[in-house]
């Protein structure tokens, strides 16, 4: 997915970008960057390659080339290496984006027809993040180039812009991800994550809309832009992405995940010993799960946290089966004989937790019965980088389907209706591939009371694929 953070300080701003972009790692895995201005140094660069260590230790020795700078913005990625620096018409600026741009192809070949050209590549294809650049460059000020941006780019992009003397906060048009605005004395600081805030003396003053474009200044913000009426924001937010002590839209993610478990557990009919939460995502879940249903909460699976990152973003399956297995400890003190629920944020490819599920019963583990904290994933996301499936039959759902229909799109919304006779029997093949003693996934109307927002404001496409938007209809907001 990936998370940005910037801010713009009446004094120096290193510490604050450099911990406060660090607070975003848990988004991505890829890169990292960060890029910063000063009237000494003019604007100064570095990006690093994090998928063989954290964004901290990588940047921590060379703090001291930033040295004087009072605005800055730093990215952690999973697609292309950013922030990027350009000297345009309308001034040199630095860059970084949280996007997935389904048309990057079809764009790419416009602007090369138009005689423009692209010096970055991420991965052997257009970086993302210059191809935001150079639609914005078309405009006469930023606020036109950021709708010009919205106008073309279908899937979505949320940016900070550095200038030389402001801080330009753009989120995604229909306001997939967030951007948070946090303010101290002195200083102002835009997040994908309400948690860089706290230890950094920031305090969360503003929730940018969708769509919206505000202006940061060490003195104050100005909006440039008015939000949309319509919001479509990640549900994946608070059930896997945010981490605990986040809040987006007002709505904090480990009180939407303690309710979700909660409300699940209430009815929930199953006999079990105790509750156990699949780290770290499950945890606030099964605490709630556990309280509902009046059974103990035991951590029967420990995640070893020094060393071991999330698990779905490498783009190797050899390596993400690696990494989850390696992460996580089984206790087996605590499973032996017993009959335990645990509690997951989601099955995607289920490979990994198919591997985790043996070894748990290896371990002595009696009985397996796992609690889903959303619907069946069913259709690819086409919004954000959510795994980094190339395909929708990477999804287990669309491979039962397949075998069930012979056709993986046959009747699929039939398959995803919770409670449907087909729904059922998917849920039903699910649970013997994973060798689990029962499967029960939440109820989209479940989740979006957990979450708190109307369901028209939340994306759940990847499980009833109701948010299929065209560019036009984008384009009229």
């Amino acid at each position: 997915m990936g998370g940005i953070f910037g801010t713009i300080s009446k004094k120096s701003c290193v510490a604050d970008l450099f911990y406060g972009t660090d607070y975003n790692s848990h988004l991505g895995t890829r890169r990292g960057g960060m890029a910063t201005y000063s009237e000494d140094k003019g604007f100064v660069r570095s990006i690093h390659n994090l998928e063989s260590s954290y964004f901290r230790t990588k940047f921590e020795s060379t703090l001291d080339r930033f040295e004087g700078s009072k605005s800055g913005i730093g990215v952690i990625s999973d697609t292309d290496a950013q922030p990027l620096v350009v000297n345009s018409h309308l001034g040199a600026f630095a860059i970084c984006t949280v996007a997935k741009i389904v048309n990057i192809d079809e764009l790419t070949r416009q602007l090369l027809a138009q005689n423009m050209s692209f010096s970055e590549m991420s991965m052997g294809r257009t970086n993302p993040t210059e191809l935001v650049a150079q639609l914005l460059v078309q405009a006469n000020s930023f606020t036109e180039g950021i709708e010009n941006v919205y106008r073309h780019v279908k899937g979505s992009c949320s940016m900070l812009i550095l200038t030389t003397h402001e801080l330009i906060c753009a989120r995604d048009s229909w306001g997939r991800t967030p951007i948070i605005i946090g303010h101290k004395e002195g200083a102002y600081a835009a997040s994908s994550e309400s948690t860089s805030f706290p230890n950094l003396d920031f305090e969360t003053v503003y929730n940018v809309g969708p769509g919206e474009i505000v202006r940061l200044t060490a003195d104050g913000m100005e909006q440039l832009r008015p939000a949309n009426k319509k919001m479509q924001v990640c549900s994946f937010l608070w059930v896997y992405y945010g981490f605990p002590t986040s809040t987006y839209e007002g709505k904090n993610v480990e009180e939407m995940r303690f309710a979700n478990g909660y409300s699940m557990a209430k009815t929930d009919d199953v006999e079990v010993d105790c509750c156990s939460g699949i780290p770290d995502s499950g945890t606030g879940m099964a605490m709630g799960y556990a309280a509902g249903m009046g059974i103990p909460y035991q951590r029967c699976i420990v995640k070893y946290t020094p060393t071991w990152p999330r698990s779905f973003t490498p783009s190797n399956q050899a390596m993400r089966s690696l990494v989850a297995k390696m992460k996580l400890i089984p206790n087996q003190a605590m499973l032996r004989g017993k009959r335990v629920l645990f509690c997951d944020d989601s099955i995607v490819r289920g490979t990994q937790l198919r591997d985790n599920v043996r070894v748990l019963f290896d371990a002595g583990l009696r009985e397996c019965h796992m609690r889903i904290a959303c619907p069946p994933l069913v259709y690819g996301c086409p919004f954000i980088n959510f795994t980094s499936s190339k395909s929708d039959m990477e999804l287990i759902t669309r491979r039962i389907i397949e075998r069930f229909e012979g056709d993986a799109n046959k009747n699929i919304k039939k398959y995803a209706t919770t409670g449907s006779p087909e729904y059922r029997r998917m849920v039903d093949a699910i649970a013997q591939e994973l060798g689990l003693t029962s499967l029960r996934f939440n109820s989209i109307e479940q989740m979006v009371k957990a979450i708190g927002l109307p369901k028209c404001q939340v994306c759940t496409h990847c499980f009833d694929g109701s948010s299929q938007y065209t560019l036009s209809e984008c384009a009229d907001e």
